[in-house]
């Protein structure tokens, strides 16, 4: 099968909302390839602790190339520890200056609690406005469905469940299996 003639990998939404002084970050579990469901309980959203310091992190786009960037990530959080922002800059400049990293297909959004950084291999690291970014096949509408939410009564997770469970209302790529992982800032 040529490269041309792969269907792809589909699937995955991520969600984070900031809100009331904690950040939740939530992450179907699906993952498709072309029009066939490969694994429904795939997990996507991580914490990791290096340096002593909790970091929420999900991926989003291929699960190798996503775990490449989360290791990067570690270590450039051990290197500099509770330093969120400059170790997202450092990933981000090595994702798109390095020849081998320019090649991965994926996107991480992490968050310390307090920060919340969406990264991308275009060199992006970027902090989303309203307090809530999203990701993925679905992410556009976890993202609407979070958005119109934040100015009401609700929690961070009540807000983030809710707009999962939209999204996989409407992608086809997003299911109901989620990953939820909460943080105060």
């Amino acid at each position: 099968m040529s490269q041309s003639d792969f269907p792809g990998w589909h699937g995955t939404t991520i969600v984070a909302v900031k809100k009331d002084g904690e950040v939740v970050i939530a992450g179907d579990g699906q993952v498709s390839l072309g029009q066939t469901v490969i694994k429904g309980t795939a997990r996507k959203v991580r914490r990791i602790s290096p340096g002593g310091h909790d970091v929420l992190v999900g991926f989003a786009g291929s699960t190798a190339d996503a775990f490449t960037l989360l290791e990067r990530l570690e270590a450039k959080l051990e290197a500099t520890p509770g330093q969120l922002i400059r170790a997202c800059v450092e990933l981000a400049k090595d994702w798109r200056t390095d020849k081998y990293l320019q090649k991965l297909e994926a996107m991480l959004l992490v968050s310390d609690g307090k920060e919340l950084f969406v990264i991308t291999g275009a060199g992006d690291v970027l902090e989303p406005e309203h307090n809530v970014a999203a990701i993925g096949s679905g992410g556009n509408f976890a993202l609407a469905a979070a958005r119109a939410q934040m100015d009401t009564p609700k929690s961070a997770e009540d807000v983030a469940r809710t707009a999962m469970a939209i999204a996989a209302d409407i992608c086809v790529y997003t299911n109901g299996n989620l990953t939820v992982e909460t943080i105060k800032g």
